[in-house]
């Protein structure tokens, strides 16, 4: 069955790659023409969102050098540690809703110093599963749409992202224990 599955999911990205160009053709879409088109519409917007991709990336870094972090991290380690959460992870928490590189750079530094199999090793890598780049999202694609209000969206992302934490420690602790 594992191998049926796998030799089935190897051939689902190249068959669609191949039947959508196909069925465009059978409709009578001019498909070459209809491809350049849509790459030179992702061109501009690409153009755009790079001030708030800018943005974004300075604030991480900022955050980042001044040690803002770690200082957040120390002071609220026992509340973490208590929580099964590594004080270590707790950058790694507040960074991955700003920037999926900065949070990446940040899990394969937890990596490095606990070793991938370690219970924050592995508490870093469900975390990054579990939660998103939300405010890297609101301010590329919202602003890449022009969406000047975002509304409930950024409290709904937090709130998306902590219930992503929360999960992430707590599958983690019933599968992999405490340490």
């Amino acid at each position: 069955m594992i191998r049926a599955l796998q030799a089935v999911s190897a051939l689902v990205v190249p068959a669609l790659l191949l039947l959508i160009p196909w069925y465009a053709y059978l409709k009578r879409v001019p498909v070459y023409e209809e491809f350049v088109r849509g790459a030179a519409r992702a061109f501009g917007v690409g153009v755009r969102i790079i001030p708030y991709l800018v943005a974004m990336l300075v604030a991480v870094a900022v955050l980042r050098a001044s040690g803002a972090l770690d200082y957040l991290s120390s002071a609220v380690a026992p509340l973490t540690r208590s929580l099964g959460l590594p004080p270590d992870l707790l950058p790694l928490a507040l960074v991955r809703p700003l920037s999926g590189s900065g949070a990446l750079a940040l899990l394969a530094e937890a990596t490095r110093v606990h070793g991938p199999d370690s219970y924050a090793g592995r508490l870093a890598a469900v975390m990054v599963g579990c939660t998103e780049t939300t405010f890297y999202v609101l301010s590329v694609y919202f602003g890449a749409a022009g969406v000047k209000r975002l509304r409930y969206a950024v409290t709904l992302g937090i709130i998306a992202d902590v219930a992503g934490l929360l999960a992430a420690v707590t599958v983690c602790r019933l599968t992999f224990g405490n340490n």
